[in-house]
């Protein structure tokens, strides 16, 4: 359960962490990583989590969340609230490029996952977290620099930014934002070994998104396939619950 700033996502995975199904769902419940309107979180996972039961034929009881690294304490543990109040126990709490990495699989390089309001990395070694950082920056900046341009709604630039057709022209204008993040992801893996950088996140997938980072760090650059799924599904492989 990923409650982003921009969407929530609901990955369900069965007992070999294969998916069965998902919900990705525009809603501003959340702000890099703060809960900030409670009940509409609640209602909106409620909705989801019903929908779900209703495809898959059968309860869903347990589930795993995450935060973008910094977040205190307390407001990580408002996301586990969010979870518990939706009526699902919470299993376990992971910052998001740690999750993203238990599906991307690297084990000496970078995960960059660009959320809705900030970038988050981990840098790896050996398989290994040896660092993580999370700064403000992501897709809603694209969607605000879209709808000041085009003097339209923010919820209108979102689905613009959204739209694989449209982004080769709105490009030039969210470029400048594409920089600011690849400048934060270089800034905080200097002095590290960086062999290689996966992009995950639902930004990520923005057209040359990985081209503009690879260009301004000098290090290969690549997405995974859906990469706003990763990070939910990387939180799902987390869940600790015993399945028996």
């Amino acid at each position: 359960m990923d409650l982003g700033t921009a969407y929530l996502t609901v990955a369900v995975l069965d007992e070999n962490d294969q998916p069965l199904t998902g919900e990705y769902l525009f809603a501003q419940v959340a702000k890099d990583g703060l809960v900030v309107d409670y009940l509409g979180a609640v209602d909106l996972v409620k909705s989801m989590r019903d929908r779900i039961e209703k495809r898959l034929g059968r309860e869903l009881t347990h589930a795993a969340s995450g935060f973008p690294p910094g977040v205190p304490q307390a407001e990580v543990q408002a996301t586990a609230h969010v979870v518990e109040a939706a009526g699902l126990i919470c299993t376990g709490l992971i910052d998001e490029p740690s999750a993203a990495n238990a599906l991307v699989g690297l084990k000496n390089g970078a995960i960059v996952d660009v959320g809705g309001g900030t970038t988050g990395i981990a840098v790896l070694e050996k398989g290994q977290v040896v660092y993580t950082a999370d700064e403000a920056t992501g897709g809603t900046h694209f969607s605000l620099v879209i709808a000041g341009a085009h003097d339209m709604p923010f919820e209108q630039a979102e689905g613009l930014k959204i739209d694989p057709e449209r982004q080769p022209a709105l490009f030039p204008l969210v470029k400048p934002v594409l920089e600011k993040v690849a400048s934060i992801v270089a800034r905080h893996i200097e002095g590290y070994r960086v062999p290689e950088i996966a992009l995950v996140g639902g930004t990520s997938a923005f057209y040359k998104a990985a081209e503009v980072v690879e260009q301004f760090t000098g290090i290969p650059t690549w997405v995974p396939q859906h990469p706003a799924l990763v990070t939910p599904i990387g939180m799902a492989m987390h869940n600790d619950r015993d399945p028996n």
